[in-house]
């Protein structure tokens, strides 16, 4: 059976080319528990909240219920929900779903592939991110719905230990302590609510032993973020931002956005939390920041 095929066969609600991603994202949430704790059931009382969060940040604009997805994924033959009383879905009001028990899991055929064939997990979920969302959400997806790709992909060899997991929580402890602005520039962006184009950097990089630790994060804007790893920013020990030298940007815009940041301060975080290591500001220094630094 192809599973991918299966996966690209779900029915969709559609009307005149809206977005409706409630199932993928349903799907890619159910792929992050089946890593981690495999195909036990999913109670609805405990994915509400992190349904409603994805499809409030990664949904349509308009209001969708996490009841929806939860229930109408059943007639794809992919996902099974039982209650109290037995087998089979109450609906998708959260009134029925939440008083009956209601619970849901992959079909056992779908497991079991996924448990005997290495790299179907991270197959379907790249075919989900891909078929579904811009290129540019897919790292900040796989975290909130606690997917590790790159355990998936590479057989578990990386990090020093296969069991390592990205923490889910780390994004949002990193901006509440930066109270949602970014470190460098000072951008706060909200969207319906919820944070737009800021995100939780590591200053050593997770791939290269760099915890989910607040001492590991910086609050950035998502142009300031991809240059701080590419090495155009960094930060001194003093917590200053450093420019390289290297950069070239003669417009209005790259003067403001990335020269003029030389020798600021980086913001810190509220009082009380902790601020950026001195031993992860110099593992970036020498690993990722392009040497030397523009005198401010």
């Amino acid at each position: 059976m192809d599973w991918i095929e299966r996966i690209a066969g779900i029915r969709r609600w559609t009307r005149g080319g809206e977005r409706a991603p409630h199932k993928p994202l349903l799907l890619l949430y159910v792929l992050g528990r089946f890593q981690q704790d495999g195909n036990r059931p999913i109670p609805f009382s405990a994915a509400e909240a992190e349904l409603r969060k994805l499809l409030k940040e990664y949904g349509p604009p308009r209001d969708t219920s996490p009841g929806y997805p939860f229930h109408h994924l059943t007639s794809d033959g992919l996902w099974l929900v039982d209650t109290e009383d037995g087998p089979g879905s109450p609906g998708p009001e959260l009134g029925r779903l939440r008083a009956s028990g209601a619970s849901g899991r992959l079909h056992p055929d779908l497991a079991r592939a996924m448990s005997e064939e290495p790299g179907l997990v991270a197959r379907i979920a790249r075919f989900l991110l891909d078929a579904n969302f811009a290129p540019s959400l897919h790292a900040d997806l796989c975290l909130l719905t606690g997917l590790d790709l790159e355990t998936l992909e590479t057989g578990g060899q990386t990090r020093t230990s296969a069991t390592a997991r990205r923490d889910r929580a780390f994004r949002e402890r990193v901006l509440m302590a930066y109270e949602y602005r970014c470190a460098f520039c000072a951008y706060d962006g909200w969207l319906d609510g919820s944070a737009v184009g800021l995100d939780a950097a590591h200053v050593r990089w997770w791939a290269f032993d760099g915890p989910d630790d607040l001492g590991n994060g910086l609050c950035l804007c998502a142009i300031h973020h991809k240059l701080f790893d590419k090495g155009v920013l960094g930060l001194s020990h003093e917590r200053t931002v450093t420019v390289s030298a290297r950069f070239v940007g003669r417009s209005a815009a790259a003067r403001e956005l990335v020269l003029s940041l030389a020798g600021r301060p980086a913001q810190d975080p509220q009082a009380g939390l902790d601020a950026v290591e001195p031993r992860h500001i110099a593992w970036h220094g020498r690993q990722v920041f392009r040497t030397p630094a523009r005198l401010p």
